[in-house]
């Protein structure tokens, strides 16, 4: 089991002041910040200052490798076993389109898939208090911070409009 992270996490019903929050905390210094949503909102992930998503590289290499590979092998079978039908050439690339585009489609989602996953493993926040209403109706921030630290954190938290504060001892 994953030691427990020292640190306080509130609990918003209100976005504004859970965006407001987040911000006053990235400006003092607070940049682990972990904060929990039910649902993509644009004001939360820009207070948090998420940057794009690697994972659409991961869909771009995937998309190239399967194209790639698609012509590829087409050409190679073609050129390996030669069937002269209807006067084409033996190499036709009108006629590898559609398979072209399926070994796309298919790497392309397979890598989507393995960086997610790569991605959130890497990311999982373990020993990291959590509330399963933030599933539901909630907005948690995590604030990891220890002794005096803390009591500082939790009474910003509550000035800011915290409905919920609960300290999450190491």
């Amino acid at each position: 089991m994953a030691k427990a992270t020292p640190g306080v996490l509130a609990s918003f019903e209100h976005i504004d002041a859970a965006c407001d929050t987040i911000r006053a905390l990235r400006e003092k210094g607070h940049r682990k910040l972990t904060v929990y949503y039910s649902h993509p909102n644009h004001e939360l992930e820009e207070a948090c200052g998420h940057a794009t998503s690697p994972v659409r590289l991961f869909t771009l290499i995937g998309g190239l490798t399967g194209t790639t590979a698609a012509f590829a092998m087409q050409i190679w079978m073609n050129r390996d076993w030669p069937l002269l039908v209807g006067g084409k050439p033996i190499v036709a690339i009108p006629a590898f389109v559609v398979i072209g585009f399926e070994l796309t489609v298919l790497i392309g989602s397979l890598a989507t898939l393995f960086g997610t996953f790569l991605l959130s493993v890497g990311m999982r926040n373990k020993g990291v208090i959590y509330d399963g209403r933030f599933s539901d109706d909630r907005i948690g921030v995590f604030v990891p911070a220890g002794g005096a630290e803390a009591a500082g954190v939790e009474k910003m938290l509550r000035e800011a409009g915290a409905v919920e504060v609960k300290h999450a001892a190491a």
